[in-house]
């Protein structure tokens, strides 16, 4: 696998080690426990290990950024350590993987549709045979995922598309695989645990269509499926349907191309993909809302809910790490469930809450020095695209710089989510949103949001003419919490707890603008340490004062939306 330079230990058990590499810090008890995680002596170093492909991986992040692979490899005569003291990514397999946002609008056509004159160039018509997996309880189907063998022309490729956000992502792999690859499997161990993949139904689709341009950008495609269903060698199915999809057009000319579409005769479809209308699958929706005057168990039931499953349908695209996007809605999940928790806590069994708040904030923690990288690494780039070019070359070597960390971290979150820790999170949130331990108390949903947005206003209260740094990212805090429990409670409420909502919307925002500014003056200092040049500082500099600037317009445009927020929560609370 190319891990050079090395140093190699040949030993009989995990359990005798006699050699351990002393920059590890203290030998784990057994190497061979599955994904589990080990603190050792160093406070600024951490070692995990995990299964992978048949082998298991060990290695250890310093917070200088040195990273130290460990590769090890079992076998029936003892243990083989490899060493590299370079950066590299650690292969999720030999096989290439390749994976892109997808953003589709799918319409209802009837039999005698055609499309209107369009702008570009005509597709050529294609036949596309794809044969749908899931488990035979349709696991993937109900987590709002889809993976499918596809063969077009004499080729083969494995597709698997999941959920980004309000869209999806699609991971493809070439090649003519019978079943489906490991590096597609180990993306879904969270949905599918030990249970087996089978085909479902295939496909036949001909698709024809338009790329449709403006001028020489490709803006969609535009494609007409006529879609056969087969299942067991006999068709169970005939239907017809229209999509757009994004090329390089933006969200206003997708929603163009819908209205023109719509004026041709198309109609709006229920969004379904066509494995799911095959089999006349419901798509995945999130359960329904509990009446306003429900027992605070229920509110906290759905809300749960509704949590746990947009933090299940993002830990694929996480583990992928190709999409920042993935890991954002994640942790945003975390958040959100570790608010509601807290804001239920009168009425949970205290055990019981506090421990999942716990492993809720460690895996937040886990998450949270790769979504910083990522939010530096993104405004870096945007200021990079303002620099001259003599100037940008500075630049790029730090943005290098932060990429390769990024990397790194994101070897350290995938170990964790593979740990025996996160899967056991995993399946206490599955258990406690379907059932959460809870004590008798005559507390009702309203006044347990309402004591969110008191904490909230006693702080806004007390913030000095001049606010901290500090104080105004306590307010921030806050303010999700509040807003995260007025979520919890909206039903019970109502349209003031929606303009709640909405205002600690905008103060998050803005508060939020305050805080990666702050955290973008750090990492200017490091951009400063790392590249010593005078030009570098000058720079640096620039930057650096856009930062304070962007700050105190934070502080002078935050005033009137605390005024707000204060004004439409003492309507909705009182």
């Amino acid at each position: 696998m190319g891990w050079c330079p090395c140093e190699t230990f040949s030993v009989p058990s995990p359990s005798t080690i006699s050699n351990w590499p002393p920059y590890l810090g203290a030998l784990p008890s057994s190497i061979g426990h599955i994904a589990s995680f080990f603190r050792v002596a160093d406070p600024h170093r951490r070692l995990s290990v995990r299964f992978l492909n048949g082998h298991c991986e060990l290695h250890s992040l310093l917070h200088t950024s040195t990273i130290n692979w460990i590769y090890v490899t079992f076998a029936l005569s003892g243990v083989r350590m490899v060493r590299s003291d370079t950066h590299r990514k650690l292969p999720v397999n030999a096989l290439s993987i390749s994976s892109y946002p997808e953003r589709e609008i799918k319409l209802t056509i009837g039999a005698d549709f055609r499309l209107p004159q369009l702008p570009g160039t005509p597709l050529p018509r294609r036949l596309l045979t794809s044969t749908y997996y899931d488990t035979v309880a349709h696991d993937l189907a109900r987590a709002g995922i889809t993976l499918r063998q596809r063969v077009e022309r004499g080729k083969q490729s494995w597709q698997l598309k999941i959920p980004l956000g309000e869209d999806r992502q699609e991971v493809e792999v070439a090649g003519a695989q019978n079943d489906p690859p490991t590096a597609l499997r180990d993306l879904l161990i969270i949905h599918l645990a030990h249970r087996k993949l089978v085909p479902v139904v295939t496909l036949r689709v001909w698709r024809s269509g338009v790329l449709v341009c403006r001028g020489r950008v490709p803006v969609a495609e535009i494609a007409i499926d006529r879609v056969t269903a087969v299942q067991h060698g006999t068709i169970i199915g005939h239907f017809r349907e229209l999509e757009i999809e994004q090329r390089q057009g933006d969200e206003a000319s997708l929603r163009a191309l819908e209205r023109q579409m719509c004026d041709a005769g198309a109609s709006d479809h229920d969004g379904r993909p066509k494995f799911y209308r095959a089999l006349s699958l419901s798509p995945p929706s999130p359960p329904a809302e509990p009446e306003p005057e429900a027992p605070a168990i229920e509110h906290l039931k759905h809300s749960l809910a509704q949590h746990v499953w947009w933090l299940l349908a993002h830990d694929p695209g996480t583990r992928l790490g190709t999409e920042i996007e993935s890991l954002h809605q994640l942790r945003v999940a975390t958040r959100r469930l570790r608010a509601v928790l807290r804001t239920a806590r009168p009425i949970l069994l205290p055990a019981w809450g506090m421990s999942l708040q716990q492993e809720l904030r460690w895996l937040s923690e886990v998450l949270g020095p790769a979504r910083d990288l990522d939010v530096q690494i993104a405004y870096f780039t945007d200021e990079s695209g303002r620099l001259s070019q003599r100037d940008r070359p500075l630049l790029a070597q730090f943005l290098a710089h932060l990429r390769t960390q990024r990397v790194a971290v994101q070897q350290v979150v995938l170990s964790e989510l593979t740990s025996a820790r996160y899967l056991e999170l995993i399946h206490r949130l599955q258990q406690g949103a379907e059932s959460p331990s809870v004590v008798e108390s005559p507390i009702g949903i309203r006044q347990l949001a309402e004591g969110e947005f008191r904490k909230l206003r006693k702080a806004i209260r007390r913030l000095r003419p001049l606010p901290s740094d500090v104080a105004l990212h306590k307010i921030r805090i806050k303010t999700k919490r509040a807003r995260y429990a007025a979520e919890l409670a909206r039903s019970s409420v109502g349209k003031p707890a929606v303009r709640f909502m909405k205002a600690a919307r905008a103060v998050q925002d803005l508060l939020g603008q305050h805080q990666d500014a702050i955290q973008a003056e750090r990492y200017l200092r490091r951009f400063v340490k790392y590249s010593t040049s005078v030009r570098a500082g000058f720079l640096a500099g620039g930057m650096a004062e856009r930062q304070r600037y962007r700050r105190e317009m934070v502080r002078r445009e935050i005033t009137p939306l605390f005024k707000t927020l204060l004004k439409r929560g003492k309507k909705a609370w009182g």
